[in-house]
């Protein structure tokens, strides 16, 4: 097949712009910007463009498909030819539905988690032995890309996205893949530029259990309660799950398996242990053995940037985070607290997102950073005119978050000064956001924290 992609930079489009490319495609890709990692990765399997833009001319009629990129716009010039021209356009979540229409689908929803539950089970999978096809948000050791696509894989593991599918589809993407097993992690409002109310983010949620397969399965967190009224009324096979049990000592996290035996975990906190539980659930379901799951979420790291470990010593630590909507934030930063009970804690976090920079908005991250001795909130103000949002007051963000104790800077450099000021070690700094706090210097974290 001859497959076109229209916005091939972006994180999902690109791997699987590189999954079709080794299942023996030939694929051809257009954007007007490709970031790190994606044009290394897409140069290593020659598929970066030549050129930044859009170029009509790479629309032909040779083309048996051409993949839409939520990145790209509605009249972007290539979407305009291809649709004058009468080709198949698919967006990304249509695209991996047609892949994997003939095999069971099993998707991993929720506002937070979905991705390290995912990674999780792939891990556990791997490590069974057990080959099945896959789309995952994050970049997971042991694996070359996010995206697998085979032709003799019984079963596909996707992420389940609730955002919007494409500029020319407004359905979340998690709703063309009909699944067979479908899980929700958990439910907080997120994406208020489409989801103005809560009322309409949990209909989405709503959306998704409707369109599990016949005689298809929920997998749903009993400790959430939005999810537990969905799940309540839905019609179709349900199995709860909750928070596993855990000990600690000296800071490690260890679960016991079915069998009694004690293992350690690499990843910590109270909302890991969820994910955990809902892997094993799924997991289980897929016949693997209790003990081999366990086996190997013993040597789970985790996926990339959830609470990813940059750098230690015996006295700091530096972690990168995800963690950008409020649950995710609370989370993170009471996994953090608990593990280094005895460090300063400095959690700095980025409002990066549309929903973050919004004034109405801005109130549901309240009581997030009281775990932090330090918290510092990075507002930059070129991402709220991108967005073509209004300016908020420091003191709008301090009295949103309930923390008198508060920084609010809109520099890097700010950000740092702050951290240099107030360091005292032993310390741990948390570095909170799905951006990149404007290319912010790691490697001088590091000196502050005393790290190599």
């Amino acid at each position: 097949m001859n497959v076109h992609f229209i916005a091939i930079g972006g994180s999902a489009m690109h791997n699987l712009a590189i999954a079709l490319h080794l299942k023996g495609y030939v694929v051809s890709g257009s954007d007007d910007e490709i970031f790190e990692p994606s044009s290394s990765r897409l140069r290593n399997y020659g598929l970066l463009p030549a050129s930044v833009g859009w170029f009509p001319e790479k629309i032909h009629t040779g083309l048996d498909a051409v993949i839409l990129g939520m990145h790209a716009r509605k009249d972007n010039p290539e979407l305009l030819k291809a649709t004058e021209m009468g080709l198949k356009i698919f967006s990304y979540p249509e695209f991996l539905y047609e892949q994997s229409k003939n095999k069971k689908r099993i998707v991993i929803g929720g506002s937070h988690g979905k991705t390290t539950i995912t990674s999780m089970i792939l891990h556990i999978v791997d490590h069974a032995g057990l080959k099945i096809d896959y789309m995952v948000g994050a970049q997971l050791e042991g694996f070359e890309v996010m995206v697998r696509l085979s032709d003799d894989a019984t079963w596909m593991l996707m992420e389940g996205d609730e955002y919007l599918t494409s500029p020319i589809d407004p359905r979340p993407k998690f709703l063309h893949y009909r699944p067979h097993i479908a899980l929700i992690s958990g439910i907080g409002w997120d994406h208020v530029n489409v989801f103005p109310r809560f009322e309409d983010y949990l209909n989405q949620f709503r959306q998704f259990i409707s369109v599990i397969e016949p005689g298809g399965t929920l997998v749903y967190n009993a400790e959430d309660q939005e999810v537990v009224a969905l799940a309540s009324v839905a019609e179709c096979n349900k199995i709860a799950y909750t928070t596993h049990a855990c000990t600690m000592a000296n800071g490690e996290t260890y679960v016991q398996s079915p069998a009694g035996e004690k293992k350690h975990l690499a990843v910590f906190g109270r909302h890991n242990l969820s994910n955990l539980s809902a892997a094993v659930q799924i997991c289980s379901l897929l016949g693997i053995d209790n003990e081999l799951i366990y086996d190997a979420l013993s040597s789970f790291k985790g996926a990339s940037k959830r609470l990813e470990l940059v750098a230690k010593s015996d006295v700091a630590a530096l972690y990168r985070d995800f963690a950008h909507a409020p649950s995710k934030v609370k989370a993170s930063a009471e996994a953090l607290r608990l593990k280094f009970p005895d460090s300063q804690l400095i959690i700095c976090l980025e409002l990066h997102t549309f929903s973050s920079l919004s004034a109405s908005f801005i109130n549901q991250y309240k009581g997030t950073l009281d775990a932090a001795d330090l918290a510092v909130v990075f507002y930059d103000q070129h991402a709220v005119e991108l967005k073509r949002l209004e300016l908020m007051t420091h003191e709008i963000i301090q009295t949103a978050f309930g923390r008198e104790a508060l920084f609010v800077v809109t520099t890097s450099e700010d950000l740092l000064a702050i951290i240099e000021t107030h360091i005292q070690l032993p310390a741990v700094i948390a570095m909170m956001s799905s951006g990149s706090f404007r290319g912010i210097d790691f490697s001088k974290l590091k000196d502050l924290l005393k790290l190599s």
